[in-house]
């Protein structure tokens, strides 16, 4: 895992400090509730492009450009992307963004972030720019509590992933022990604790543990691992590093299975035999996902995982509100969330269709458990 160096981290700092300062004096972009001419609109992206997690920013970046493309084609559109690189789901740089995207006063809404993290840094500085921001992959309980008014999502909370794992932990694989460990970011902690309190529940005994999500030596965490554990559940937003941690589990003669969460679905995660869950199921075979997986690859290559068609439907439901916006050749970011409020897409390329509840949670949202086999995996749950 890639390091930030302390100047790096500290110059993004400032310069949030700057910019937020900048911005603190005055109310939310005057002439975005005026309403200014919709062509050529830019809509905002932010991901982790570049940093340690770049096949999730890169593969998003991906689905959101061809997202974007397709709708203004089929639309007669002229929108475009205004993207900003997260890096390493830093949430300083995701405020930042935030800080820097709410300034441009033809920005009317914003895909992402990424990370569950970045979106408690950047919910405060949409709210007060009055900025609907989706993202496809934040998936923690408390960011549609109401916190983020602005914020919408159309993946499923970690609320229901953390108690689906569960449940599959105990009458799939008849857990009577299992062996957390969380990552200590929110995303990880939330998972861990709704999961561990459904295990408990149960009567599942738990033994939990905690590592910094910089690490890369899990041998002494390994060894903590008793030989009645039935499962070590490993709920982390790198999978590269549950791919050594697996590794080193190998090495000391563990073999009880991984179980991870949605984080360690990606080609980096490859254990044969463990598990993942995951708020996207793979789009290969369901309707209509033909010609744009083919159209995708033409495009872009054949690696990708779940990552990217949650935010090519995020893009679909932002740009279907702001075209509504865009009736009167004009918009307002006040329109576009009103707008976002009533989207309804029946049939999209998750399989499922997409309407907001009051707090921006997709009512339609689930999460699915796959079994890695090999190169592939088999969908389980």
């Amino acid at each position: 895992m890639k390091k930030r160096s302390g100047i790096a981290t500290a110059l993004a700092l400032v310069a949030v400090v700057a910019v937020v300062a900048a911005l603190a004096g005055g109310r939310a972009a005057p002439a975005s509730a005026a309403g200014v001419p919709c062509d050529g609109l830019p809509v905002g992206f932010m991901a982790p492009i570049t940093g340690f997690v770049a096949f999730i920013g890169g593969e998003q970046l991906h689905w959101a450009q061809y997202s974007l493309d397709k709708f203004n084609k089929e639309n007669g559109t002229s929108f475009t992307l205004s993207q900003f690189d997260t890096q390493d789901l830093n949430p300083a740089l995701a405020q930042l963004g935030a800080t820097k995207l709410s300034a441009d006063k033809k920005v009317f809404g914003v895909v992402g972030p990424a990370g569950s993290q970045e979106v408690r840094a950047s919910g405060p500085v949409f709210r007060k720019s009055g900025m609907a921001f989706l993202s496809g992959s934040a998936t923690n309980a408390d960011l549609t509590g109401g916190k983020y008014p602005t914020f919408f999502r159309v993946v499923g909370s970690d609320n229901q992933q953390a108690t689906g794992d569960a449940l599959f932990m105990i009458k799939k694989l008849k857990a009577k022990k299992v062996f957390i460990v969380d990552d200590q970011e929110a995303y990880s902690t939330g998972i861990a604790d709704k999961a561990g309190n459904v295990l408990r529940s149960a009567g599942v005994t738990v033994q939990r543990e905690s590592v910094s999500q910089k690490a890369t030596d899990f041998s002494s965490l390994v060894s903590k691992i008793s030989s009645d554990t039935d499962v070590v559940f490993l709920p982390w937003q790198v999978a590269a590093s549950a791919q050594l941690f697996y590794q080193q589990m190998v090495e000391q003669g563990k073999k009880m299975p991984i179980f991870g969460s949605d984080g360690l679905d990606s080609g980096d995660f490859t254990a044969p035999g463990h598990y993942v869950s995951t708020f996207a199921r793979d789009i290969h075979g369901l309707p209509g996902t033909a010609a744009v997986i083919k159209e995708y690859e033409d495009r872009y290559g054949t690696k990708w995982g779940s990552f990217g068609p949650p935010v090519y439907v995020s893009m679909q439901a932002l740009l279907t509100a702001m075209k509504v916006s865009c009736k009167d050749k004009k918009s307002s970011r006040a329109e576009v969330i009103g707008n976002l409020r009533k989207v309804n897409l029946p049939n999209t390329i998750l399989g499922l269709p997409v309407q907001f509840d009051g707090k921006g949670q997709n009512k339609f949202a689930k999460f699915y458990i796959y079994k890695i086999t090999g190169d592939k995996k088999a969908l389980v749950g």
